[in-house]
């Protein structure tokens, strides 16, 4: 998808369409999540910090992100692309790989499938995407990421909307493209690569294999190695599961309350819950991450006696966690994550299942829980999210609403 957030933003809001719109937090530690085509003509881009955005392009429009909705979104895109084929790797809220060999006797060929996929997208959400076609996913990911618009400071190419690497041409086209475009060169790879003068992936690939794995590592290098050969075996993967679920958000202020830290930690784990819930699974292991004003993080985990997917049993987890740390400080960031995600199961208590001073366990809370969660989750499908919630949060922005750092002031 283009722009996903943005589009599916100026679907509801027509009038911005043409000016330059970001979504993304607007306080003061607020991150972009997505920038229309007209705020990138300006720099701006996602992960790019807000308040440099607004330095950059100072007549950007800010919307606050509504994953609830985007999420809402991407379920019926997926809808769309199984009516293609069965075989949909979904690999983010925007983002899906196909595989469409058995389609062409119904359809036709990848090209005539990539245009009425793109039509009946468009027709059914009135949002844009990008069509890569290869023979397989690496450099089909490449070529989906060719065929997308451009912005530059003189105007917007509208680019190729659909874009096929035929057999045989995968070198012709990855060689020449810059080496950051691989999956895997962050940053701090790129460095090294440079350090080595690789500055496209023809150099990757014309690099001895062993003064790569020298440089980055071995299996860093030989994975590199091989995509920039066009090597990339891996199968569509139809039923992929998330291996964590979890929100982090950043504060507009360092908070040194611990009261307040735990009205959020209370937000961020009733977030965190539903998404377990909503998607059949439970925790195995919840951890807490707290990043202090000074920038440092810390993580912390627990791994309870029985899976967990209620909120009070994730507060009751990692309450005493928070408590354990020195807040005065300040802190920065906090996020709760769901890890070693398994099937739901319902709670079953234990002889060993109660503190020796009496306290309800882990498993005690899930189970006294579990039958509310339940209930709150009839109430939020019936009446849409933001009806009920924790007590301790209701004069704050909606659980898990906003990953891009929260409003300088509350949303109502």
């Amino acid at each position: 998808m283009n722009a996903f957030y943005v589009s599916v933003e100026l679907r509801r809001r027509p009038e911005l369409r043409g000016l330059p719109v970001v979504v993304g937090g607007t306080g003061g530690r607020g991150v972009v999540s997505a920038a229309s085509y007209e705020a990138r003509q300006f720099g701006v881009h996602s992960a790019l910090s807000s308040a440099v955005a607004r330095r950059l392009c100072p007549d950007a429009v800010f919307i606050h992100p509504d994953m609830e909705h985007y999420l809402e979104v991407s379920r019926q895109l997926r809808e769309i692309f199984e009516s293609f084929t069965p075989l949909v790797e979904q690999i983010s809220v925007d983002e899906a790989f196909l595989d469409v060999t058995g389609a062409g006797a119904l359809i036709g060929d990848a090209q005539e499938v990539a245009r009425q996929l793109r039509d009946k997208v468009m027709t059914d959400t009135q949002l844009p995407c990008t069509v890569g076609i290869a023979p397989n996913k690496f450099i089909a990911k490449m070529a989906s990421e060719f065929a997308k618009p451009r912005a530059k400071p003189s105007g917007i190419e509208p680019g190729y909307g659909v874009y096929e690497v035929v057999p045989g041409q995968e070198i012709a086209f990855l060689h020449p493209l810059p080496v950051n475009s691989l999956w895997g060169v962050g940053p701090k790879t790129l460095e090294r690569l440079k350090t080595l003068g690789i500055h496209t992936i023809g150099d990757v690939a014309a690099v001895d294999v062993a003064v790569l794995c020298g440089a980055i590592g071995d299996a860093h290098g030989r994975h590199l190695h091989e995509l920039s050969n066009g090597h990339d075996e891996r199968r569509v993967e139809p039923e992929r599961h998330a291996k964590s679920i979890g929100h982090e958000e950043t504060f507009s202020r360092d908070l040194t309350d611990a009261a307040e830290l735990k009205s959020h930690l209370v937000r961020l784990c009733d977030a965190v819950a539903k998404r377990t819930r909503d998607a059949g699974v439970a925790a195995g292991t919840v951890m807490l991450k707290v990043k202090f004003s000074s920038f440092e993080s810390v993580t912390r985990s627990v791994t309870p006696s029985v899976p967990l997917t209620t909120g009070p049993s994730m507060v009751a987890a990692l309450e005493p966690l928070l408590s354990t740390l020195d807040i005065s400080q300040g802190v920065r960031l906090l996020g709760v994550h769901a890890q070693k995600l398994a099937e739901e199961q319902p709670a079953a208590l234990t002889l060993f299942d109660m503190t020796t001073d009496g306290e309800a366990s882990l498993a005690d809370i899930e189970e006294q829980w579990m039958p509310a969660s339940r209930a709150v989750d009839s109430i939020v499908e019936k009446f849409g999210d933001g009806m009920i919630g924790p007590a301790s949060s209701l004069d704050r922005h909606r659980p898990g609403a906003n990953r891009f750092g929260v409003p300088d002031e509350p949303v109502d």
